[in-house]
């Protein structure tokens, strides 16, 4: 075994901003060395959503010279360095390996008509596609986008040599060569769930070969000798390939032992569970990654990530208190405390953005039914929250299930982790308790991805980092619990209504 690493480098590659910093060898963020470099998504009316990667690699380099600046120069040497990165992005390199296509981000809709035609077999053509990769045949994921590239500039997909993540095109820059984690590949559409290998029949019907993709694995590389003398503190430094974000954001929540879920509540939400020692799944005929719906990507080679996302959360609360005739924040929050119960009568299909897991119901556009002259902006407000609040129960009961059949968790319900703006809201959390019918806690990581990185890079080195503990558990209560499990089948009824209308 190596000996323990005094210090690792973390770099968090994000849709907006980069982030870096030093964590020692119990896992610990040195707060002084943290730095962060912003660039702009940029976007149209016709879906697109993308990162110009110049743009990226210089916030990189800067963020790694500040954190650098900030470390004494009597510390301890710095022996790795650990990489979060968003998934589902990509970037196409011509021979020489240069960037010669924009970063296409998760959120670039530009191919969702392609996304549509790969499912027009049905279902059944998406549920046999997702049991392969653990990925759904939607805009966000390279299949539909590699489609679109091809039908609508073909000598530019003609061009490309090479696919690869932003993570991979910097590390190749800074160590000659670069290789795709089991992790980030996980969330291409492109691995194979069940061998984690690369699925030669998607391949071809991208068409693509293995050579366009860079080789799987989870070994660190060198950094070459130009970056080496550019960062002589990072010279002994191993890089290890990138993990997909939600990944990271798990391990550095601590959110990976049995019984443990996350919960992140942002813009948009994800819940995500780890799945430990999958091996003997993996090996049986009705392996199947996720529940139809979820997500199956990888930690790595014996870890398992399942769970789903949904695109409406914070955006709603910003859209009420942009447009409602609300409280100030302070009289608010102490309002919404005061209300345990749903508010009678009104249900929400909570669709502002075309909504994602578990249901995907990509074309219904949101209904809120019930509102009478009496409700209010407040009551409104409050039904919003605990619609999308909902939408991670209804995935929240799909993960349990698979917690309970890979044998990781029997008897009591799952626990949550809980990070985003409503870990510091006494009254959203146990809102959100209530919701789930399950007891959740708030992370203390304010940075959990960056932290993620960290962490994967010091297991790797044979350091034992310490663990993270989150704040204090806040259980249910089973009024409340009852009441909004009851608004949870209306909802249900209602989305059913709705997708499926009478003639």
């Amino acid at each position: 075994m190596p000996p323990s690493p005094s210090a690792v480098l973390a770099l968090d590659i994000g849709t907006s901003s980069s982030r870096s910093a030093i964590h020692d060898a119990s896992g610990r963020r040195l707060v002084p060395t943290t730095a962060q470099e912003s660039y702009s998504l940029r976007t149209s009316a016709d879906g697109r959503a993308e990162l110009e990667p110049e743009a990226v690699r210089r916030a990189v380099f800067k963020i790694v010279a500040a954190t650098l600046r900030q470390y004494p120069a009597s510390a301890a040497p710095i022996l790795g360095i650990g990489v979060s990165c968003f998934w589902h992005s990509m970037i196409g390199l011509d021979a020489r390996g240069k960037a010669i296509t924009p970063i296409y981000t998760w959120a670039d809709g530009r191919c969702r008509a392609d996304a549509a035609a790969l499912r027009k077999g049905g279902k059944g053509t998406e549920a046999r596609r997702h049991r392969r990769t653990g990925c759904m045949t939607r805009a966000s994921f390279w299949t539909a986008r590699l489609r679109w590239l091809k039908r609508t500039d073909p000598g530019l997909f003609r061009r490309v040599a090479r696919w690869v993540s932003p993570a991979e095109w910097l590390q190749a820059e800074w160590c000659g060569g670069a290789t795709v984690s089991l992790s980030m590949a996980s969330g291409t559409g492109l691995l194979d769930a069940k061998t984690l290998r690369w699925n030669a029949p998607l391949l071809k019907q991208c068409g693509l070969t293995s050579a366009h993709l860079n080789p799987l694995s989870d070994a660190p590389g060198t950094l070459a000798p130009a970056v080496a003398k550019r960062f002589p503190r990072l010279g002994k430094a191993k890089w290890f390939p990138a993990l997909g974000d939600g990944a990271a954001s798990n391990l550095g929540s601590g959110a990976t032992a049995p019984g443990v879920a996350a919960i992140n509540v942002g813009t948009s939400a994800a819940l995500r569970v780890v799945i430990d020692g999958d091996a003997k799944e993996r090996a049986s005929k009705t392996f199947s990654p996720a529940p139809f719906g979820l997500f199956g990507y990888r930690v790595d080679g014996t870890r398992r990530l399942v769970g789903g996302a949904v695109s409406n959360a914070g955006n709603l609360r910003a859209w009420a208190l942009r447009e409602l005739a609300l409280p100030a924040e302070a009289a608010l929050e102490k309002e919404l405390a005061k209300r345990p119960l749903p508010v009678p009568g009104l249900v929400v299909l909570p669709f502002w953005v075309a909504e994602r897991a578990p249901t995907w119901p990509e074309d219904l556009s949101s209904v809120v039914l019930g509102i009478t002259q009496a409700t209010t902006g407040t009551d409104l407000l409050q039904t919003l929250m605990e619609a999308t609040y909902q939408r991670l129960a209804l995935i929240a009961d799909s993960v349990e299930s698979v917690v309970r059949k890979a044998g990781t968790k029997k008897g009591r319900s799952l626990t949550f982790i809980v990070s985003g703006g409503i870990s510091h809201s006494p009254a959203a959390l146990q809102r959100l308790a209530d919701v789930l019918g399950r007891p959740v806690r708030a992370s203390v990581e304010p940075e959990a991805s960056l932290r993620g990185a960290a962490l994967f890079a010091l297991e790797r080195l044979g350091a034992t980092p310490r663990p993270s503990k989150p704040g204090p558990l806040i259980r249910p209560r089973p009024a409340a619990a009852r009441a909004h499990a009851a608004v949870r089948e209306r909802q249900k009824e209602l989305e059913t209504l709705f997708q499926n209308p009478t003639p």
